[in-house]
């Protein structure tokens, strides 16, 4: 059992995939490298220095896809581990698994059309993005505390509407066998989802620290940052365009980043710089402050309300409620009186799941009171066994609680449950609870589990207990995909791979062969020609050849801008680069 299997929660795995890593074409190799030696040789000078030293301590290298199982032992040493997963999964399961020191790795890679950008995660951004600079220890803190934090945030309905809009809008362009319908179609519903999104949630506000640091974070000095944002580390474009008067750069400051929104789509017109890592993690704790799970309280329940999601609610006593939160009740002073969600639910402390009280029993939703009980000095949840016989409080004992707040609770006592000492639930059977003329439970209804705190000291996204909460369905094992058949061109792709790896005998005849049918195939590759310029240019063969690759590459670079710029981008790298980089 590898490293990752270990560290994945049951309820995680559903978000994983097999890479399947013998399924990668030449060209998808070819794509990888070319990305990894524009970000190795033009960013080098630009990179924190934990980037550059971390590239093979992760079990990365530059000239072909990293096997992510060889990624998660290379990562151990330093606390992590990989593990794939299938493309967008939610923002509370992305953090949960960096809060588990698993570093979560899309097993897509982009297509050559879409090498400098794609909207889609995919292993270049994630493995060569974020693996590297982990191995740094502080860093790694930082990372993992995010998770921690990152997976608790709140997001609103909308947001996740617009999350579920976003996954299938991407998943249609990447996989590029959809109708432009149904393209048009999925952005429209993109556009529509985005618009219906209002104000701003702490989970928005989570993203927006994330992108700033961890994506596109620069280190140092205003006037002389360092990259170890991935977002930058792994777009040559982006990264080397910090340089640029034209991007603003920020000192560091939390406030100013949650309140910057961003637009993925286009360049940054600003960055800001941290000092050390140290600081990342001081503004990070600094800004967990301010969040549902640190606050508890009405407000924070609402957004749990609001969000129409899995969220948990802690009592005083510790007991954690986890569901779909559906009402609560107040008192005049806005502090909440009673709590309710809808459907499957279950109770938990310490993010355990307490026997008896799983979604199988509380499957049609949980309610109790919040609150201290009336003329009593003394907290329920701190009663000693004696102090609760005095109040009635006594198993097959019917008895009486009132609340402060005017609810009033009736019934026999079935049972109670103790955690570190202290009253979690009382159970009640024939049990009625009333608010005035207000009946929020009826003895027909069945047992009335009373959650015992006087106040909601914590909220957040999410489960207690995942593994409990999450129905767990084994998946069956899929079937590993044939070994798929080169198109000519792949195998082209692969035929000067094997002449720059030593290989072939006769490299200039194979190379000559190699345009000619290319020519046939594709007079329009730029990728396949810029490779042959390198094993030209760097083993100093036939002139005749380099001049022939070279007209064709220029002409090949009238035909379109971005083009242009990519083959200018391979040569330079071409004539300043060894030739095989590990």
């Amino acid at each position: 059992m590898t490293l990752t299997v270990q560290k994945v929660p049951k309820h995680l795995k559903k978000y994983t995939a097999e890479q399947h890593y013998h399924t990668y074409t030449p060209i998808n190799h070819a794509v990888w490298r070319y990305v990894m030696r524009q970000n190795h040789h033009t960013l080098k000078d630009l990179a924190h220095e934990a980037y550059t030293d971390g590239l093979r301590a992760s079990g990365i290298t530059i000239e072909k896809i990293p096997n992510v199982d060889e990624m998660n032992e290379a990562l151990a040493p330093f606390g992590w581990g990989a593990s794939t997963i299938d493309g967008f999964i939610p923002g509370v399961a992305f953090f949960e698994f960096q809060g588990n020191g698993v570093l979560p790795i899309a097993t897509e890679i982009r297509k050559l059309e879409n090498i400098q950008y794609t909207p889609a995660p995919d292993i270049i951004h994630e493995a060569a993005g974020h693996a590297p600079i982990l191995c740094n220890p502080k860093y790694s803190e930082y990372v993992k505390m995010f998770g921690e934090i990152g997976k608790k945030a709140i997001a609103s309905k909308e947001e996740h509407d617009h999350f579920d809009a976003v996954r299938h809008y991407s998943n249609l362009l990447e996989k590029g066998d959809a109708t432009e319908e149904e393209i048009k179609a999925a952005e429209q519903n993109v556009k529509e989802k985005e618009v219906a999104i209002k104000g701003v949630s702490e989970a928005e506000k989570v993203g927006r620290l994330y992108w700033w640091t961890v994506e596109y974070g620069l280190i140092g000095t205003v006037d002389d940052p360092k990259i170890y944002g991935a977002g930058l580390l792994s777009s040559v474009a982006e990264g080397s365009n910090i340089l640029s008067p034209e991007v603003e750069k920020r000192p560091f400051d939390v406030q100013e980043m949650v309140n910057t929104s961003f637009d993925i789509t286009k360049p940054q017109p600003q960055l800001f710089v941290c000092e050390s890592f140290e600081q990342l993690i001081e503004g990070l704790k600094e800004f967990a402050q301010e969040m549902s799970f640190m606050k508890g309280g009405t407000e924070s329940l609402d957004k749990a309300i609001q969000s129409e999601n899995v969220a948990t609610a802690v009592f005083s006593s510790g007991l954690q409620v986890t569901g779909i939160f559906s009402d609560r009740i107040t008192d005049e002073n806005g502090d909440l009186i009673y709590i309710k969600t809808s459907g499957p639910t279950n109770l938990a402390f310490d993010h355990q799941e307490l026997s008896g009280h799983g979604t199988d029993y509380h499957s049609d939703g949980f309610g109790s009171p919040v609150g201290k009980l009336k003329d009593l000095g003394k907290s329920l949840e701190n009663l000693t066994d004696s102090e609760l016989e005095a109040q009635g409080v006594l198993v097959g004992e019917e008895t009486t609680l009132e609340f402060e707040s005017g609810i009033v609770v009736t019934g026999t006592v079935k049972d109670l449950v103790r955690k570190d000492g202290k009253v979690v639930i009382v159970s009640f059977e024939n049990c009625r609870v009333t608010l005035g003329d207000d009946v929020l439970f009826e003895p027909e209804w069945g047992v009335f589990d009373m959650a015992v705190g006087t106040d909601i000291v914590s909220v957040f996204a999410g489960a207690a207990d995942g593994e409990a909460f999450h129905s767990i369905v084994e998946s069956e094992p899929m079937e590993t995909p044939a070994l798929p058949e080169l198109t000519s061109l792949e195998q082209l792709f692969q035929d000067v791979r094997n002449v720059r790896e030593g290989h072939i005998a006769d490299p200039e005849s194979e190379l000559e062969r190699v345009l000619d049918e290319l020519q046939v195939i594709s007079n329009d590759d730029w990728l396949l020609r810029i490779e042959i310029f390198e094993i030209l240019v760097a083993k100093k063969l036939s002139c005749t050849l380099l001049d022939r690759v070279t007209d064709e590459l220029n002409h090949v670079k009238t035909l379109d801008e971005e083009w242009n710029t990519l083959i200018e981008r391979g040569i330079k790298v071409a004539k300043n680069a060894p030739l095989i980089s590990e």
